[in-house]
């Protein structure tokens, strides 16, 4: 790579949350590799009025917990002109820019990729008219550019997440939980718009994790009619119990006709045939703005890591990528390819094409529009035949979703036919034969509730206790288990299996659902309750931070995870500590007296905060208390020294929605599983888990070859890949023009 590269950056279009960290990544990442790195302020228009600076390595610090964009956005009429390109053109070569990371929708892509393809024809024409020097010209005839998707829409296709989209999604449901607790007392219903112009991503898993009883979307027209049904599914919905109704409305929303559906529409629909005084709130630009959810500052962070790479590295004649999300994995998409599909969508969608425009979502979408359909009407058995007797039951640490998970099986599973048994405390209970038949009207409001109204106990059922468990199960005459919990409901679901030749009751359809902060269970990628535990983390983290700031401060934060470190790295990266300790790597007194040899320096050269986190069980002897005060003495009083340890706030709230989400999806596949197995007469044990982007089932019986007994955690962990980018982003003085790992798939 040549060191002597100059790399700009500009975030353009609408903002998003999230941006901030893209920038400080690519910002950080260029310096790591030697280039100068510049912004370009108020995106394009910035570029054509020469707005455009120097970046220096705290320039860009503390600013993950921001909302919007530092270096400012606009949406440009003066760039869609070629006087304007012209003008851009030749203020980017007078800083000897030729290398550009824009943050922006498709539209700011589009405009992108029209500038990298006009550049030589402009330069061209600078230097005939006297613009541009012809030596200069000569020395930049390409333009380099990379794009990353800052939209909250999520609407770009072939990536599944777009920078700000799951943030926005917290702001909705967040007013939804708010909306809904008024809308209770009352006993009222609510219509709220939400952002979507071409896009119904927002809408729908807002319905889903919400709880929402109706939603409208651009990509799936309600079909002739649909005011009735509507009508009818909340009537249902009162009488099934529920005290308040909620529909959904995504800005694009229109029917099959073509015809917009707005929120006032919908209430005037609500009032004429529910004799309902409905009520419209329209949540607008409040969307777009807050601090960025945890997961928008970590994979902003990697892909900004990865574009800053992927300029820097690009060879004359190459193809210009976005860089998007994948599998959960850094992936490069064709820059003209992945504009031309997503525009596409809106084109389907304008021609009736409903089916197409679905199938350009992609599966996971799909999935989630049929999901909801169940989910969000009152249950009505359709399984022919005798009603099959499933329990549900927690086990392990407590994981926020849990209650989202229960809710969905009760609803899913009574919809198949069943009758699902709710068990208090863990197999405790299930021993003691502590069980209740559950109703919808049961679990209807646990969509977003924190903890676990079943219980939950780390209890694994010992072998002196395995008859008694076995004559429980036959006394209830179940006929199916689902365990949702953490690796002691692993542990106790394999210990079943294994046990079948002697315990023949235990020989029924067992399907674990992976749930526990700690995200260390085998077969899956994220468990149900981990994301929240990292915001939570993340939310602490920048009340420390910001405590600090009166002062030179080092904090020493211990997180939990027990001999996962997946919090602690997820937290270090969304909240750019300096330096993270895990249990997968250990700690040693020669690390130590290095990292305090760097955080000393830094604080001379003036440093005023250093975070560093601790998983805690990092090492047995190097605990928080002894690092925070090894880092005291080596200090000499140059800075103050506090330790946090954040104990079981990371464990408490109400569940966010990616969690909600997910306890949904994975729910659907268990449930699906058990009336398979229930209709096929097989009894197979399972966990399920997402592997990317799919969910896959994984034999019990061969649990133990994927797993780390003692470790109590998967042999394989694939975030444990990621733990370059800290080095790059967070770590000032590491030697320009080091090599970086590559962080795709």
């Amino acid at each position: 790579m040549d060191v002597s590269s100059r790399l700009g950056v500009l975030t353009s279009g609408g903002d998003a949350q999230g941006m901030n960290a893209a920038v400080r990544a690519v910002v950080r990442t260029g310096l790591h590799l030697g280039a100068e790195v510049f912004a370009v302020d108020d995106g394009w228009q910035g570029a054509v009025d020469g707005h455009i600076r120097a970046l220096a390595w705290d320039d860009v610090g503390s600013i993950l917990n921001r909302g919007g964009t530092v270096i400012g956005t606009a949406r440009s009429a003066d760039f869609r002109t070629r006087p304007g390109r012209l003008r851009a053109a030749r203020n980017l070569l007078e800083r000897g820019i030729d290398r550009l990371v824009v943050v922006g929708g498709d539209g700011s892509l589009t405009g992108t990729e029209l500038f990298r393809t006009e550049w030589p024809g402009l330069l061209e024409e600078l230097v005939a008219t006297g613009g541009l020097d012809a030596a200069t010209a000569a020395a930049h005839p390409e333009l380099f550019v990379a794009g990353l998707v800052g939209s909250i829409d999520n609407d770009m296709v072939g990536t599944e997440m777009t920078i700000g989209a799951d943030s926005a999604l917290h702001r909705i449901v967040e007013a939804l939980d708010a909306i809904a607790s008024t809308a209770a007392s009352h006993q009222r219903t609510f219509v709220v718009e939400v952002m979507g112009r071409h896009c119904g991503y927002l809408a729908l898993m807002a319905a889903v994790a919400g709880g929402s009883d109706y939603v409208l979307i651009p990509e799936s027209p309600p079909a002739p009619g649909w005011e009735e049904e509507m009508v009818d599914k909340l009537r249902e919905s009162r009488a099934a119990g529920r005290r308040e109704s909620m529909v959904l409305v995504a800005e694009g929303a229109r029917d099959r006709a073509g015809a917009p559906i707005t929120a006032a529409y919908v209430r005037g629909v609500l009032q004429d045939r529910l004799s309902e005084d409905a009520r419209v709130t329209i949540l607008g630009h409040v969307q777009r703005g807050g601090a960025p959810s945890a997961y928008d500052r970590w994979m902003s962070t990697l892909l900004g890591y990865a574009a800053a790479q992927e300029v820097l590295s690009a060879e004359p004649g190459g193809e210009p990528h976005v860089v998007g999300v994948r599998h959960n994995r850094i992936t490069l998409l064709p820059l003209v390819e992945a504009v031309s599909a997503t525009r596409a969508v809106a084109t389907a969608v304008d021609a009736g094409d409903y089916a197409g425009a679905m199938a350009a979502r992609g599966s996971s979408f799909t999935e989630m529009v049929r999901t909801y359909a169940t989910m969000s009407r009152p249950p009505v058995a359709t399984a022919p035949g005798p009603r099959r007797r499933v329990a549900v039951l927690h086990a392990g640490g407590l994981a926020p979703g849990m209650n989202t998970a229960a809710r969905a099986a009760v609803r899913l599973g009574l919809d198949r036919g069943m009758t699902v048994l709710g068990v208090n405390g863990g197999f405790p209970g299930l021993i003691d034969g502590d069980v209740v038949e559950l109703a919808w009207h049961d679990v209807e409001g646990w969509v977003g509730e924190g903890g676990a109204g079943l219980g939950t106990r780390r209890a694994v059922p010992e072998v002196e206790q395995l008859y008694a468990l076995g004559r429980a199960i036959e006394r209830l005459e179940l006929d199916g288990l689902l365990i949702i919990g953490g690796f002691n409901a692993y542990l106790a679901a394999h210990r079943m299996v294994t046990e079948r030749d002697r315990y023949p009751a235990f020989a029924l359809p067992i399907v674990c659902v992976p749930a526990s902060i700690d995200n260390n269970l085998p077969g899956s990628e994220l468990s149900i309750g981990a994301d929240t535990a990292l915001n939570n983390i993340v939310e602490a983290l920048d009340k420390i931070k910001q405590s600090a700031s009166a002062a030179k401060r080092c904090f020493v934060v211990e997180t939990m995870g027990r001999r996962c470190g997946y919090l602690a790295l997820m937290a270090g990266l969304a909240a750019g500590a300096e330096r993270v300790y895990l249990p997968e790597e250990g700690m040693s007194l020669a690390e130590l007296a290095t990292d305090t040899e760097r955080m000393v320096a830094s604080f001379r050269a003036g440093r005023r905060l250093f975070l560093a986190i601790r998983n805690e069980t990092a090492s047995d002897l190097y605990t928080t208390d002894v690092l925070a005060r090894i880092f005291q003495e080596e200090g000499h009083g140059l800075y103050d020294v506090r330790q946090a340890v954040l104990g079981h706030l990371q464990q408490g709230g109400n569940p966010s929605p990616f969690d909600r989400i997910l306890a949904t999806r994975l729910v659907s596949h268990a449930i699906a599983d058990l009336a398979g197995q229930l209709e096929a007469g097989t009894a197979e044990g399972r966990y399920l888990g997402l592997v990317g982007s799919d969910v896959v089932a994984h034999p019990l019986v061969h649990m133990d070859e994927e797993v780390d007994l003692s470790a109590r955690r998967p042999r394989h962990q694939w975030w444990l890949g990621l733990r370059p980018a800290i080095e790059a982003v967070s770590r000032q003085g590491t030697p320009a023009g080091e090599a970086l790992p590559v962080l795709r798939a």
